[in-house]
């Protein structure tokens, strides 16, 4: 695996690159709000998408390069996450089919800014739909505007029981549920033959 250091307006984001030389299309992931690129699914789904023939790349947002576990306000994680997906495909995956995701927050980022990125596809991996309701009576808010929002093909993983709720499908959106909670500790290889396909037809249908 190969780190490559990239500038945002607001720091060095880090990414980790692995995928064959004669990549067809290249996936760029984001992590959560408090965790890492270690984390169990993105790890999965970058094998299952190397695997596929696609480059990989596993984005450390510059609060986390900078030693930081609370999240950037979601304005600067936007505004990094475009300079990161410019400079990687300026640098490495200029030419190439680009599918955007991540993990919870991530999966929000990529779904905001997929318009501005250009991306074919969005994978979001336990998408965050709304705050657990905890003991607050109000219904706490929903994030499936910023799901509605994107125009190119979505695939969403979710545990069955995730606290923070199962996104419906939509028009451009497939949404697999899998055994487990928020965290897709176990039950994700469930989803590997489905993220295997749509990957597959998201690259092929962009190079038409």
């Amino acid at each position: 695996m190969t780190t490559l250091v990239l500038e945002t307006p607001y720091g060095p984001a880090r990414a980790h690159l692995e995928g064959p030389d004669d990549a067809r299309g290249a996936l760029v992931l984001g992590h959560g709000a408090g965790g890492g690129v270690t984390a169990r699914d993105l790890v999965a789904a970058k094998a299952r998408a190397v695997s596929a023939g696609l480059a990989v790349a596993l984005v450390e947002q510059p609060y986390r390069v900078a030693g930081r576990r609370s999240p950037a306000p979601a304005a600067q994680l936007d505004t990094a996450w475009e300079a990161i997906v410019d400079g990687l495909r300026g640098r490495l995956f200029g030419g190439l089919p680009l599918i955007v995701g991540g993990r919870s927050s991530g999966a929000r980022v990529a779904c905001r800014t997929s318009g501005a990125t250009g991306a074919a596809g969005v994978l979001c991996l336990a998408f965050p739909l709304r705050p657990p309701q905890g003991k607050r009576p109000e219904p706490r808010p929903s994030r499936l505007p910023e799901l509605d929002a994107v125009e190119v093909e979505v695939l969403v993983v979710q545990g069955k029981h995730d606290a923070f709720g199962v996104p419906p499908e939509g028009v451009h959106r497939q949404v697999c549920v899998v055994p487990g909670d928020h965290s897709l500790r176990r039950g994700l290889g469930a989803a590997e033959p489905l993220l295997t396909a749509w990957l597959d037809r998201v690259v092929m249908g962009a190079g038409r």
